[in-house]
């Protein structure tokens, strides 16, 4: 059996919606899928088994963070991501290139790479493409990511094309540095908000997918119809045999729209994030239970929800958990907000089957939960 291989399994009749198979050394993923995001080696709050239970089928994980604690060379010791987490599925690795430039405290980008200042403690780092695929190596992820210059929501024509074309040189330099074969490289299509930017990074991205291509640098700021013009302009131009994975977004309406639209692989910070604010995702819209209207509700968060936190909590007791600041009450709404995204997913792969997407789409647009 090959390390990866990826194959449609179905493409819905009615909307040209798929589902598909990707291979990899641990495991099977079915798509349409969601990944949580475990930044620093966890999703927070929660166990490996936790995660487990949600129905998650791979992590994503960030080689920035990693690199700056405890160290990639140290993840290598301890046996690679996978042992160091004691998670056994399929893991995913960005390349910290989006963090290199949202989160460092000062940073100057050439050719060769990018020089920046840790958020940490002010320290001086330098990431290039062959460094962050050393690191990524180092991790033992099953998929990683190259290393890309995404630009901001907002950059001139001038900026945006200057940034693709560095991305497309950095890319040929991963490629060449990539030496892993238990290791799949993804290539991220950039290109702004720009239609031919957007159609020239794909050709010029496409010949460097060998089983997996990501689109970066959306979903930083632009209103979503600006989103979903990008995707209809690159959705007749993606190659059909590999996977397409849409980088940072996870609202419930994105990917419903992102489906529609051929995407087959999302990730994002949202599901937790929002829980440790007290936010849920449900089957009736979103809840905020730290608000005193559940003080006194004894209903269970989502009647539709198979998840542990809706089969055994009510709203008062997570109001509860929440304006006590227990830890709890994070890690349950977590489950529950990575649950609904990956049974969202679950209901749209039936609906696919079905040759009813676009029935589904249409439906799920009218309902509480598309916000």
């Amino acid at each position: 059996m090959k390390k990866f291989e990826y194959k449609v399994l179905h493409v819905c009749k009615q909307s040209g919606a798929r589902v598909g198979e990707l291979t990899t050394p641990h495991g099977k993923i079915i798509t349409p899928v969601f990944m949580p995001v475990g930044p620093q080696a966890t999703v927070k709050s929660l166990t490996p088994e936790y995660i487990e239970r949600t129905g998650a089928q791979i992590i994503l994980s960030n080689t920035y963070h990693l690199y700056m604690r405890p160290g990639h060379k140290l993840v290598e010791q301890a046996g690679g991501l996978h042992k160091f987490m004691g998670w056994n599925k399929p893991i995913l690795t960005d390349s910290g290139g989006f963090q290199v430039f949202s989160l460092a405290k000062l940073n100057n980008i050439t050719d060769e790479g990018v020089l920046f200042h840790s958020h940490l403690d002010g320290s001086k780092h330098f990431f290039t493409p062959e460094s962050a695929m050393e690191i990524e190596n180092s991790l033992g992820a099953d998929i990683i990511m190259a290393f890309d210059e995404c630009s901001t929501y907002g950059a001139t024509y001038e900026y945006a094309e200057k940034a693709h074309e560095r991305t497309v040189r950095w890319l040929k330099r991963c490629y060449d540095a990539h030496k892993n074969e238990t290791q799949m490289l993804f290539p991220i299509v950039q290109g702004n908000m720009y239609d031919d930017l957007r159609l020239r990074s794909l050709k010029e991205t496409i010949p460097y997918a060998e089983c997996g291509i990501a689109i970066g640098g959306l979903s930083v700021g632009e209103p979503k119809d600006v989103m979903y013009r990008i995707m209809d302009v690159m959705r007749p131009y993606y190659p059909d045999e590999m996977p397409r994975y849409l980088m940072g977004v996870g609202s419930a309406d994105c990917l419903v729209e992102g489906v529609l639209r051929g995407i087959d692989m999302f990730d994002c910070v949202l599901p937790t994030r929002t829980a440790r604010y007290g936010t849920a995702m449900t089957s009736q819209g979103k809840v905020t239970v730290k608000n005193a209207a559940y003080k006194e509700d004894f209903t269970t968060l989502d009647p539709e929800c198979d998840c542990y936190c809706c089969k055994n909590f009510t709203k008062a007791y997570l109001r509860h958990l929440v304006q006590a600041d227990e830890i709890l009450g994070a890690e349950l709404l977590s489950m529950h907000n990575i649950r609904y995204l990956t049974r969202l997913t679950e209901r749209m792969r039936d609906a696919i089957f079905a040759d009813k997407f676009g029935d589904f789409a249409d439906s799920f647009r009218k309902s509480a939960e598309y916000a």
